[in-house]
């Protein structure tokens, strides 16, 4: 496997600073827009990366499930790797890889849980087996078998058969609220194009370019 030879070339455009919308949610909401006309698999899958209290980052995707000018949220059971890894350190970072359109966005910043009453929102639009699965699975830990797993889901069913399914309380959103993001539009010759937004003291945001 000659995985060295593996190249190709970013043409499909560029950026330039008149481009950018001066808030980088706004500018993140037109790029997403884009991308979910394209129809684009997955648009709203995003890598979070986190720390344990240990030092040692994790990554995982996860779904994006809203945004507006207070941050980016996504829900999770708050028993996982990765709410375990926010209370050890709220810093993390999102990582949106649109590679059909050669666009990348980073966002850097401070997760908190949303409210009780935003999680059971969420959760009560989720199809009923996801809602199921949310109690089912006790998410991180070690598991027998998958077929005790599906056992579990299985009681989880009889339990909640005929009536609504709660919120559980170990399940719930973050919201990542920004204080660096980054856009990316891949170049040609590897000089991409890389648009810095930083959150000043005063709450505006400054944009700087960056060298690919």
């Amino acid at each position: 496997m000659d995985l060295q030879s593996i190249r190709r070339e970013y043409l499909t455009g560029s950026l330039t600073r008149e481009q950018l919308n001066a808030d980088p949610v706004a500018q993140f909401g037109l790029w997403l827009e884009q991308a979910i006309k394209m129809e684009m698999v997955d648009p709203t899958a995003m890598v979070l990366a986190t720390t344990d209290a240990d030092g040692q980052p994790n990554q995982r995707v996860v779904l994006l499930k809203g945004f507006d000018a207070q941050g980016f949220v996504f829900f999770t059971n708050y028993e996982s790797r990765k709410s375990l890894d926010i209370a050890a350190n709220a810093k993390v970072s999102l990582h949106f890889p649109w590679y059909p359109v050669e666009r990348q966005v980073l966002v850097c910043g401070v997760a908190e849980k949303v409210s009780a009453d935003e999680s059971r929102a969420y959760f009560q639009s989720r199809p009923r087996e996801s809602q199921l699965g949310a109690w089912a699975s006790p998410q991180s830990r070690v598991l027998a078998s998958r077929e005790a797993m599906m056992e579990q889901f299985e009681s989880v069913k009889a339990r909640f058969a005929d009536q609504d399914i709660p919120l559980p309380t170990f399940w719930g959103g973050f919201r990542v609220r920004p204080v660096r993001v980054e856009f990316w539009q891949g170049g040609a010759n590897r000089l991409h194009d890389r648009f810095q937004y930083s959150n000043c003291v005063d709450g505006h945001w400054q944009i700087d370019r960056l060298a690919p």
